[in-house]
């Protein structure tokens, strides 16, 4: 058992707090480490894992709990269902492990979720929402947090929603700028966030649509901080670009900031040219094999394509990386996109 980190907290973390989103099929403690080397001060958190499963002791999903104590903390599980007594068996679960932190996932809007009332369903029923943030936070020493959406059409109830999750006990909510329909079409909507933020004591983080520092500096506004999920799969550079953005800002306004700071966070997240970006890539899939062993390889296909987009005759080779099947092959493919 590893012990938790007693340092994390989400109300005295240091800000702004920058967030790896939980992606099904994406962020496993592999890439996790991966996002960790580039952005050392981000909190990572697991891809979603039912409760259900993990109340009936499913091997599957507990290996998804597996972590690098070393490497990625604070890390956060988390966890989704509907059922409290499964709920409370998940977190002691989770806590037994050592994670620093429980996340609630109440604004999954993918059909299968949303229809067995998990995920964006519990964003419907505030009163079964409060019950089982109230039923974790009774069964585990953890924070706990929430992330969730602005609403099913519109953001008209959010903040009756999250302040009902306050009283129950919740430490942090992270809300997504799109609604329960929109699931990820159109335009992410922070307004709504902000306000929120104004009637809310722990702290809110922010989500959707982050995709460069840019992005990043200009969303954070009167948050605790932000998330970034989808701009992270293919680069995850753009997290230590992000990082060093919204700290520099922080620095700036605070008159701390030097130019050997700067220099030496810059150094640290350049990917560069694509030659410099393949040792990191490579790395990540080391860590896939070590984990997974061939799983891990086949899994990093949809990694690779991710990588290459964009660079000058991948296009050539993108048969070849989604059939690769050993990190040799995976040499032998970069060599000849290189020579």
């Amino acid at each position: 058992m590893f012990l938790m980190n007693p340092k994390f907290s989400w109300s005295t973390y240091s800000r702004p707090i920058l967030c790896l989103a939980p992606m099904d099929g994406y962020t496993d403690s592999a890439f996790r480490q991966i996002i960790k080397t580039i952005c050392p001060t981000c909190v990572v958190f697991s891809e979603m894992c039912s409760t259900d499963a993990l109340a009936y002791g499913s091997k599957k999903t507990l290996e998804m709990l597996r972590f690098n104590p070393r490497m990625e903390r604070p890390y956060i599980v988390q966890l989704f269902g509907k059922n409290l007594e499964n709920f409370s068996k998940a977190a002691k679960t989770v806590a037994d492990l050592g994670a620093d932190g429980i996340d609630l996932n109440m604004g999954c809007s993918v059909k299968k979720v949303f229809s067995s009332g998990h995920g964006a369903a519990l964003r419907l029923n505030s009163g079964l929402a409060a019950e089982i943030v109230l039923t974790v936070k009774n069964s585990v020493k953890l924070p706990v947090s929430v992330k969730t959406r602005l609403g099913e059409n519109s953001a008209e109830d959010l903040i009756e929603f999250c302040l009902k999750l306050q009283e129950a006990g919740a430490d942090c909510l992270i809300v997504h700028g799109r609604t329960i329909k929109q699931m990820f079409q159109g335009q992410a909507d922070w307004q709504p966030i902000y306000t929120l933020k104004k009637h809310l004591k722990i702290p809110v983080i922010g989500n959707g649509d982050v995709k460069n520092k840019e992005d990043a500096q200009k969303l954070l506004g009167n948050l605790d901080g932000i998330m970034v999920g989808r701009a992270t799969v293919g680069n995850p550079w753009v997290m230590g670009e992000i990082e060093v953005q919204i700290q520099n800002a922080k620095f700036k306004m605070q008159n701390e900031v030097t130019s050997s700071n700067s220099s030496l966070a810059r150094r640290r997240v350049r990917g560069g040219d694509f030659q410099n970006k393949i040792p990191l890539i490579l790395q990540h899939a080391q860590l896939a094999y070590e984990l997974k062993g061939q799983r891990g390889i086949l899994e990093m296909r949809k990694h690779l394509v991710a990588y290459f987009k964009g660079i000058k005759n991948a296009s050539d080779y993108r048969a070849e990386l989604v059939r690769v099947q050993s990190l040799k092959e995976l040499d032998d493919i970069l060599e000849k996109m290189l020579f």
